[in-house]
C-alpha cells in the first residue's frame, strides 16, 4: 500500500487526497504512449521505503503512479509529500529525502550544493492556466497585454477596455479584479513569471523571474490547490494554477493570446504542440518561455524529478530506478486521463537512458 500526501483542506472541500483519481466528463482523445516497455518488478531483499517531496504541479499524477506501482510491487513504498518545488529542492539538497521534484529545473548553484550528485529527469509536462471566477462570463479571452497588466496591477477592473476589446458582447462586470498568486516557493511561479518576463519588458525589469517574487498585487495561497481554492471562493478572482487542478474541478480558464496572435484554450493538444519543437540538452534542462506556432498554448513546462547519481543504499537505488522506469513507460499511459502531457517518445527514451546511469 502506498502512502500519499494530502492536499490542504479548503472551505469548499473540492480537493481531497492528493492521490485522488482526477476525472472529467469530457476527455481528449488519448495519444500514443511515449514508450511501451514495462519495468520489471523490484527484486528486493525486504521492504524499501522511498521518501520524496516537492512540486504540487504533478502531485496528482505522481500519487497515482506511486500507488499503482506499489500495488504491483509490494516490497516498495513511495511516500511523496506535495510541499512545493522550492521546499522540495531544499529537502533534497539537505539529504532529507531520497528524491525531490520541481517544476523549475535546479540552478547551477543548487546543483553545486549537491556536490554534483544529482540528475534531473523530466517526467511529464503540463500547462499553467489562468483560472477565474466571474459569474456569467464564459470563454474569456485575455491578450498578452491584458493578463500581464492584471498581474502587474495596472488593470484593476474586469470591464477594463483592454479586456473588453478581446471579448465583444461579453457582460464584463465593473468589479475589482482579485489576483491570487502562490505564497510558497514554487516552480509553477517560476514558469509563470519566466513567461511574463519573456513577453513584457515591464515584468522583466519589475518583479522579474523566480520561485518567489515580490508581487505588485494580490493575495497568496499555498501550493496549486490552495490557489485554486482561493479562486473558487472569491468572486472576481483570477490566478495561475496547473491545468489538472482547473480541469478536475471544472473551473473556468481563460483563452490566452499566444505568440502567433491566436487565442488558445488550455488543452493537452496545445501543450504538445508547444513542446514539439523543444530539444532537450544533455543536462535535461529546457524551457518553453514563449512557444511559436498557431496551436501552441503559451505557458507550458516540463516538470522534473531530482535523483542522486549515486546512492549509498543500493536497495533504495534499485527501487527508485524501477519506480522511475515504470513511470516513464506504463505510467505515461495514465497521463492524459489526469490532464498531463505524455512525454514525447524521443524524450522518454532519453530519460530512460539517464535513469540507467543511476548507481
Amino acid at each position: 500500500m502506498i502512502s500519499v500526501s494530502r492536499f490542504a483542506t479548503t472551505a469548499v472541500a473540492f480537493i481531497g487526497l492528493v492521490g485522488f483519481s482526477l476525472g472529467c466528463s469530457k476527455k481528449e482523445a488519448p495519444a500514443e504512449p511515449a514508450a511501451t516497455a514495462s519495468a520489471a518488478p523490484v527484486a528486493a531483499a525486504g521492504p524499501v521505503t522511498l521518501q520524496g517531496s516537492g512540486a504540487s504541479f504533478p502531485a496528482p499524477l505522481y500519487s497515482r503512479w506511486f500507488r499503482e506501482f506499489g500495488d504491483k510491487n509490494k516490497d516498495v513504498r513511495v511516500n511523496y509529500q506535495s510541499t512545493g518545488s522550492g521546499a522540495g529542492i531544499k529537502a533534497f539538497i539537505a539529504g532529507q529525502t531520497d528524491f525531490g521534484a520541481s517544476d523549475a529545473a535546479m540552478t547551477d548553484d543548487e546543483i553545486k550544493e549537491t556536490k554534483d550528485n544529482v540528475i534531473l529527469l523530466p517526467m511529464t509536462a503540463g500547462n499553467i492556466v489562468l483560472a477565474y471566477n466571474l459569474e456569467g462570463v464564459t470563454d474569456l479571452k485575455l491578450s498578452r497585454e491584458a493578463y500581464t497588466g492584471i498581474f502587474l496591477g495596472t488593470i484593476k477592473k474586469w470591464n477594463d477596455p483592454k479586456i473588453a476589446a478581446a471579448n465583444p458582447g461579453a457582460k464584463l462586470p465593473k468589479v475589482d479584479i482579485s489576483v491570487v498568486h502562490r505564497s510558497d516557493g514554487s516552480g509553477t511561479t517560476f514558469v509563470f513569471t519566466q513567461h511574463l518576463a519573456a513577453i513584457s519588458d515591464k515584468w522583466k525589469s519589475g518583479p522579474g523571474v523566480g520561485k518567489s517574487v515580490e508581487w505588485p498585487v494580490g493575495v497568496g495561497g499555498a501550493k496549486n490547490d490552495g490557489v485554486a481554492a482561493q479562486i473558487h471562493q472569491t468572486p472576481g478572482a483570477i490566478g495561475y494554477i496547473e491545468y489538472a487542478f482547473a480541469a478536475s474541478t471544472k473551473q473556468p480558464s481563460a483563452l490566452l493570446e499566444n505568440k502567433a496572435g491566436k487565442y488558445v484554450a488550455p488543452s493537452l493538444k496545445g501543450s504538445a504542440a508547444a513542446l514539439a519543437a523543444v530539444e532537450l540538452p544533455a543536462d535535461m534542462r529546457a524551457w518553453v518561455t514563449d512557444p511559436a506556432g498557431e496551436e501552441s498554448y503559451p505557458i507550458v513546462t516540463y516538470t522534473w524529478i531530482l535523483a542522486h547519481k549515486k546512492y549509498d543504499d543500493k536497495a533504495k537505488s534499485a527501487a527508485l530506478k524501477s519506480v522511475l522506469k515504470w513511470s516513464l513507460t506504463d505510467g505515461q499511459k495514465l497521463s492524459e486521463s489526469l490532464f498531463y502531457v505524455p512525454l514525447p517518445e524521443a524524450v522518454a527514451s532519453n530519460v530512460l537512458k539517464a535513469v540507467d546511469t543511476i548507481e
